[in-house]
């Protein structure tokens, strides 16, 4: 027998690769290489970006769990729709509102540079001195993992650029158009501008519509999204309020619910998109908000801290900001079967 001489493994070309990375790292506005070859989009939220892996995977599918006290999932869900718009990533919206169009005046602004850095530095007391925080050895977990996935992107885009000519472009600090962030900070006190609005689409699935139409919409929406190999990719955002709302139940069983998810995974997983999906497990059986738990590839929940919580109020020093906690669920597994472990954050207000 004739053997062939070379290696055994041979890595693929780059490219405009498909969802998930498989196909190598996207070339796009606000898209970064990740690892294990996927391709990673803000959520909107740097800590929570830090905490998934540094981004949402493209092609996978988030989950959030509301909560029946607070809409803190939709204050997620305006990071998630504003970072997108900001990064000229075509949007597609449904939710149980008669009028889902409103609810874009209420996705916040891009917050001015005294502000960031303001934030960023943190307050401080009249000695000069940063104030110690009860969180203070989560933040300086966050720095060193901060570092650490700047020199590893550093590496990768190194390696990239060592097989893939055209990898060269892969450089999310700046594109033709200019410079931008990767995650930007937001202002909730002020509304987005009008004119990124603009590659937003808008869907209502209140009492009467069909699930079949709104997946139609979802497919429609994912195919305007491919583009030639060798013209600059383009990556959508898909977010879809309170799939199950009684507003959707009263036409929908559960089945249909799972169908209409399990479609739309393959959908997001085969193009350059990723989806962000709110439900309220309350209103659904044990058993099936199990099922809708094991479709998404990362899930989340947000749970809403009681007013009056004096056991918390004591070990938290800033109790009077947090407004509720996210809780970490599953994190996405893509291209690899590393576990990893279950965290959560608190969310504080930012107004």
């Amino acid at each position: 027998m004739e053997m062939k001489s070379g290696r055994s493994f041979v890595r693929k070309g780059g490219g405009g690769g498909g969802g998930g990375g498989g196909g190598g790292y996207l070339q796009a506005k606000g898209v970064r290489p990740g690892s294990h070859g996927v391709s990673l989009v803000s959520f909107g939220l740097d800590d929570v970006d830090q905490i998934i892996g540094g981004g949402i995977p493209v092609g996978s599918l988030v989950m959030i769990m509301e909560d029946n006290e607070a809409p803190h999932h939709m204050l997620l869900l305006r990071y998630f729709m504003a970072q997108g718009l900001v990064h000229s990533q075509p949007l597609f919206f449904a939710s149980p509102l008669p009028s889902p169009q409103a609810f874009l005046g209420t996705l916040p602004a891009i917050a001015s540079v005294r502000e960031s850095k303001s934030r960023s530095m943190g307050p401080k007391d009249s000695s000069g001195e940063d104030e110690l925080r009860i969180a203070w050895q989560y933040r300086r977990y966050l720095s060193e993992q901060k570092a650490l996935e700047e020199r590893r992107l550093r590496q990768q885009e190194l390696t990239a650029s060592s097989w893939a000519p055209s990898s060269s472009s892969f450089n999310h600090a700046s594109t033709a158009g200019g410079s931008y962030e990767f995650c930007n900070d937001f202002d909730m006190r002020k509304p987005l501008e009008r004119s990124l609005l603009i590659g937003a689409k808008c869907e209502s699935f209140a009492s009467g519509a069909h699930l079949g139409g709104l997946l139609d919409q979802c497919k429609d929406f994912v195919s305007k999204l491919a583009r030639p190999p060798g013209e600059t990719q383009t990556v959508g955002r898909l977010a879809l309020q309170s799939l199950c709302a009684p507003q959707c139940m009263q036409t929908c069983t559960d089945w249909e619910l799972l169908a209409f998810l399990q479609a739309l995974k393959g959908i997001v997983r085969a193009s350059n998109s990723v989806a962000v999906i709110t439900f309220p497990a309350s209103l659904l059986r044990p058993t099936m908000a199990i099922r809708w738990q094991h479709f998404a590839d990362i899930l989340l929940s947000v749970e809403a801290v009681l007013d009056e919580d004096k056991e918390m109020a004591g070990m938290l020093t800033d109790y009077q900001e947090i407004v509720g906690f996210l809780r970490v669920h599953k994190l996405a597994s893509m291209n690899t079967q590393v576990y990893f472990l279950l965290l959560f954050m608190i969310v504080k207000d930012c107004t």
